[in-house]
């Protein structure tokens, strides 16, 4: 059940270390798209240049196609979230998750003309029946190697110090741009914090890039 582990198979927890060598991190997206988070994020990822991946969920992604069609068309990529993001989804069989990997896989498909490489779970659970369903549909699993929390912490320092600390090359961020916590103003935590965060990445001379076939775990 650990996001991390890689005892219930292949796990992608940092980017390769070619990657790594060449200063690059991932900055990745999950619960996505959301209309009034998603499209913020994106005018940022551009003024700073910066690429990203972009995890979402197929009942969302089928919401608001056009969405996901500007995350492909501004050089991001769209990776697998699940089709129904169900709390429950690491309780389930073989069967349970052919639907919710194969669904979301078909989906997103359909909208951006691309087939996703990389499966996240939800909060990273899983069990054991995972693993042989995404070698069924040909999907890596992805995970993080550090995380700002936030969907629970709406204090923009308190994220960012999480997403920075220790922080180095070959490391692969998680936020999100759906399901964001708000700050006391109000506004999305992570509408906050990614600024100053592509500002620290440039001062550190990483440079953030999307995951790709390249990244795909041993």
């Amino acid at each position: 059940m650990w996001p991390r582990s890689t005892l219930l198979g292949a796990n992608l927890v940092r980017l390769p270390m070619a990657a790594a060598q060449r200063g690059e991190v991932a900055l990745t997206f999950d619960d996505g798209p959301d209309p009034e988070v998603t499209p913020r994020v994106l005018a940022i990822l551009a003024q700073y240049n910066a690429r990203a991946t972009f995890f979402c969920i197929g009942t969302r992604a089928a919401a608001h196609p056009d969405i996901c069609r500007d995350i492909v068309a501004q050089g991001h990529t769209i990776e697998n979230h699940g089709q129904f993001h169900r709390n429950r989804a690491s309780l389930s069989g073989i069967r349970g998750w052919k639907r919710e990997v194969g669904n979301a896989q078909a989906t997103l498909e359909r909208i951006t003309g691309r087939r996703p490489q990389f499966f996240r779970a939800l909060a990273g659970l899983r069990n054991p029946f995972l693993d042989p369903v995404l070698h069924h549909f040909g999907v890596s699993l992805a995970s993080w190697t550090r995380r700002g929390y936030d969907t629970r912490c709406g204090d923009a320092d308190t994220v960012f110090a999480r997403l920075t600390s220790k922080l180095d090359a070959g490391d692969i961020l998680l936020m999100h741009d759906g399901h964001s916590a708000g700050t006391a103003s109000g506004n999305p935590v992570v509408i906050e914090v990614l600024p100053r965060l592509l500002t620290e990445l440039a001062a550190r001379n990483l440079t953030p890039v999307p995951l790709n076939s390249s990244c795909k775990p041993s």
